[in-house]
């Protein structure tokens, strides 16, 4: 069931009572006494404001037994509907699981779940902490909820509830897949919760829930608690983003239009050939113009929101580096925002929280430097800052002591830190590729922190103006307030076979055929099948207009085709022979050789300066490439120097003549190219081109084409008078029949694809004797407690016995090659590598990862699309090694040039993989397990040891 709630809050009682007659209104009173014997009014008096009406029906629904998909817009107080079903789990007995995307949502939630019910009643399992795992209510990643369901934990007996917070995350391409693990695998008796941000396809991924979890209800509230209003800041000015009015489609402002016709169209850079009058006015008129729009200075825009009075505010830069360089602009600036109680409360606040620090840590981490920011309540937010650090920064924004932060996108998702205003510097953003524009649902979940209800009354996001920017598209980013939900599920080697132990192969495979992947690939060939039934009926007509009382036109239609087809090929052969013999004659050119120019725009006679060079190898000129065939610089009769094309010589040139190049000959000098082409007049302007006479078509030679050509005379269908209107149908027919079959592609690839790659899957783990039919062997089981992108590298470097003997450091540096991705640019050269045994363990990791990179060959496992074994990156190892064996934070900072807060992060994960390690490595025969166990606690220190709870 889908209902749709837009009534703002407060509404929905006071019409329920309206206009009651005195029967009514008794029954109404007899229905509001029955809810207040119901665990929803008990849970409402906890709150000191009403509910919504999306709150209450979705808490309805979730007392009533029923699953719910909550989605709305962010800020909106979805998480309200999630503490129910932790209230509900405690009025029953049983247990609540509240599942978050990364850990520093899950340790807020717990903090906030900790003030609400006592900290007894609360737990946490993060890959970094692990507090009172057995309470009845556990906060956790959605990882770990995965691992526990495949390991079948006796955490999960009892458990009555699972609150999956921004289920939206599931769209991630690279950890989207353990949400639909999670949904698939929890048990029937366990009511699922959902909230998501608002999606346009809500009700598509509440019809899946429906299927494989049972009756859902799918609440969509698109009604923003806070008002949001879009703005673009131009120089001096705050321009709304649309005109004011009631309407569903708001105009965009019209001054904004004219500025940007106007901006957009004036050139950067005022034209140097023009005499020196039309400069100095070009300069005058650039001057008064950028008095009047530029992009501001992020000091401006702070102190332009703060005499607006729009501060808090975060603004979004997508980049870490910039993030920081905003902070120093800003104290460079002198810029203060905080009085000077406010500074004492922020410095005892910061010297409380970090005083587990060692003193000559916090000189490495840049404490002192961002002390200053804080205290004058400017801060950066990014991922390559100590959580720490982060947490401060959170903390102080939400109490008012920090107006200020530039953070980078990672703050949007779900971290509760609502700011009165939001300001985005660019609309694109770097995606680890290249630079793209932000999306709708992008741009949403960003400016979806601008208003924090019950301290402001509307909300405000604020673009900044940038040269070249569309006023329009910005509004259809402004105006799309939702985007669909896409699954990114794809098996992996962990899930088969813990699939397989638990299931069996035939049902494991009906399993993930209920995934959501499969299920919007099914609901896309439902579409593209209707449109194959409208094809073949249209084919049926085609071929019925095309029927020949003379004979068999289909035949005669696919002889015509034929001679087509081969007339065409000749004539493409004809043209690439030509312009091969175009490309030889262009390389026997030699500066100073005299051409006429046969086409183009500089059609004429010209001067050769500089031949080019074959195709494949770099000119030096300009630094020029040339992929197509040499691209000859000319000086043509009419004085311009230009770089020509092999489109310019559809046929081969010949020197007509030859000149000498003055050494003195500059190409940018206009008197230079005068005197020059003068010259090159004198000499070969009498000089007739030569003509290059037309070839005889091959056609005309081809005994193809005369075989085809004679077949058509002599087909019986030649001579019919109606012969061109059946052609004409025929050739619709055809037509109609390619896609047709194109169609019936799409339909067979999108069909059972996830099965389908489950089975490649298994056929591999197979030929590695993981599995043996329905049994998973013992090998089978170490890769079952083995969870990350390289599951089966780290089970074979196990199965081969590659880190036995190692020290704890040296296992540390390999576990890391399992775990650690450079940032796209950071890997540019070798890294530095520990030596003597690791080095050997890192070298055979390497081998065996190529030895599995084969086998995925030949089982048709890529990469591409999801599944697979990806190289693995040894920029860690050496950082790694360093800690394990007891190096300062300084010298590892140092050495190993990152942020703090990604070694810490990527510590963190070597330590999580080593666990996986020692967990399925034999108990027996082998250093490893005590190995792992000590890497472990040796990386497990100073700013990584850090607790990021309490």
């Amino acid at each position: 069931m889908i209902v749709l709630l837009s009534v703002r809050p407060g509404r929905l009682e006071s019409t329920m009572t309206e206009d009651l007659s005195p029967a009514e209104r008794y029954a109404a009173a007899r229905r509001r006494a029955a809810e207040q014997a119901t665990a929803l009014a008990e849970f409402r008096e906890m709150y000191d404001f009403g509910l919504d009406p999306f709150q209450i029906e979705a808490c309805r629904a979730l007392e009533a037994g029923k699953g719910v998909l909550v989605a709305a817009p962010t800020g909106s107080g979805k998480t309200i509907v999630g503490e129910f079903a932790v209230h509900l789990a405690l009025k029953q007995g049983r247990k609540c699981f509240y599942t978050t995307p990364i850990k520093a949502l899950s340790n807020q939630k717990y903090a906030d779940l900790c003030r609400r019910y006592g900290a007894a009643k609360v737990g946490l399992l993060t890959g970094d902490n692990s507090l009172n795992a057995e309470a009845p209510v556990v906060v956790m990643t959605t990882e770990v909820l995965r691992n526990m369901l495949y390991a079948g934990s006796q955490t999960l007996l009892g458990l009555g509830y699972v609150v999956m917070d921004e289920v939206h995350y599931l769209s991630d391409r690279f950890r989207g897949a353990v949400w639909e693990e999670v949904i698939i695998h929890l048990p029937e008796s366990v009511t699922l919760v959902s909230l998501s941000a608002t999606v346009s396809n809500a009700e598509e991924f509440g019809d899946w829930l429906d299927t494989v979890r049972g009756d859902t209800e799918v609440i969509v509230s698109e009604h923003r608690p806070v008002p949001l209003f879009q703005h673009v800041l131009a120089g001096r000015r705050m321009y709304d983003l649309f005109e004011e009015g009631d309407g569903h489609r708001k105009a965009v402002n019209p001054d904004l239009m004219r500025l940007a016709r106007l901006e957009n169209s004036r050139p950067p850079f005022p034209d140097r050939r023009r005499g020196r009058a039309m400069r100095d006015a070009d300069r005058e008129r650039e001057r008064r113009q950028r008095a009047r729009v530029w992009t501001p200075s992020r000091p401006e825009v702070i102190e332009r929101l703060d005499a607006e009075g729009l501060l808090p505010a975060i603004t979004f830069i997508f980049s870490r580096a910039a993030c920081e360089a905003a902070v120093e602009q800003c104290l460079y600036a002198g810029l203060r925002l905080n009085d000077e109680e406010a500074r004492e409360q922020v410095r005892a606040l910061v010297e409380e929280r970090t005083a587990a620090i060692p003193p000559e840590d916090l000189h490495v981490l840049g404490y002192y430097e961002w002390l200053e920011g804080l205290e004058r309540g400017i801060a950066a937010h990014h991922a390559g800052m100590l959580p720490t650090f982060k947490e401060v920064v959170e903390e102080l924004f939400v109490r008012g002591l920090v107006k200020a932060v530039f953070a980078t996108e990672t703050l949007a998702l779900g971290i509760n830190m609502p700011a009165r205003s939001v300001v985005l510097e660019k609309l694109v953003k770097w995606n680890g590729e290249q630079h793209v524009d932000i999306t709708p649902g992008e741009y949403t979940q960003l400016t979806g922190r601008a208003g924090r209800r019950g301290i402001d009354v509307e909300g405000h996001a604020v673009v900044l103006w940038q040269r070249g920017m569309n006023p329009e598209h910005l509004a259809g980013l402004a105006g799309t307030r939702t985007y669909p939900l896409r699954s990114s599920f794809k098996p992996s080697y962990n899930m088969a076979v813990n699939l397989v132990e638990q299931f069996g192969r035939h049902r494991s495979r009906e399993l993930l055929e209920t995934s959501f992947a499969q299920f919007q690939a099914d609901r896309s060939v439902v579409g593209i099948s209707r449109q194959v039934q409208r094809n073949e009926e249209g084919l049926a007509g085609c071929k019925e207009a095309m029927t020949c009382h003379l004979g068999d036109f289909e035949e005669y239609a696919r002889l015509r085709r034929e001679l087509k087809d081969r007339e065409t090929e000749l004539a493409r052969q004809g043209a690439a022979q030509r312009r091969a013999e175009a490309a030889v004659a262009l390389e026997k050119l030699r500066p100073g050789d005299v051409i006429h120019v046969p086409t183009g725009k500089y059609a004429g006679l010209a001067l050769v300066l500089d031949p080019g060079l074959p195709a494949g190898r770099t000119n030096g000129h300009r630094g020029f490439e040339h992929h197509d065939g040499p691209r000859p610089l000319v000086l043509t009769a009419e004085r311009q120097v230009k770089r020509l094309a092999s489109i310019d010589f559809p046929v081969p040139v010949e020197p007509l003549e030859r000149m000498r190049i003055p050494k003195s000959f500059n190409p940018r000098s206009p008197q230079s190219r005068r005197d020059l082409a003068s010259a090159l007049r004198t000499k070969a302007g009498h000089i007739p081109p030569e003509r290059h006479r037309k070839r005889r078509s091959q056609a005309a030679d081809d005994r193809e084409i005369a075989r085809l050509r004679k077949a058509l005379r002599a087909h019986p269908c030649h001579g019919c008078s109606d012969r061109e209107d059946h052609a004409r149908w025929a050739e619709r027919y055809h037509r109609l029949l390619r896609d047709t079959t194109q169609l019936e592609r799409r339909i067979e690839g999108r069909t059972n694809t996830i099965a389908r790659t489950f089975d490649r899957i298994v056929a591999l783990l197979t030929e590695l004797d993981y599995l043996r039919g329905d049994e998973v062997t013992e090998h089978g089981k170490r890769l079952a407690r083995l969870y990350g992108e390289l599951d089966l590298l780290a089970s074979e470097c196990l199965r081969e016995r590659v880190w036995e003997g190692l020290g704890p450091a040296e296992l540390a540096a390999c576990a890391s090659a399992l775990v650690y991705e450079a940032r796209l640019g950071d890997d540019a050269a070798m890294p530095k590598l520990p030596s003597g045994k690791a080095r050997v363990a890192l070298d055979e990791m390497v081998r065996i990862w190529g030895r599995l990179d084969g086998l995925e060959e030949e089982f048709r496992i890529h990469q591409s699309e999801g599944v697979g074994q990806r190289e693995p990156d040894l920029g860690f190892a050496w950082t790694a090694y360093m800690w394990a064996s007891g190096k300062g934070l300084d010298e590892v900072l140092r050495e190993a040039e990152m942020p703090a807060g990604d070694f810490v992060r990527w510590c963190k994960q070597v330590i999580d993989v080593l666990g996986q390690i020692a967990a399925a490595a034999p108990a027996e025969g082998s250093t490893v397990p005590k190995a792992a166990r000590k890497a472990v606690d040796a990386l497990l220190r100073g700013v990584v040891a850090y607790s990021s709870v309490g």
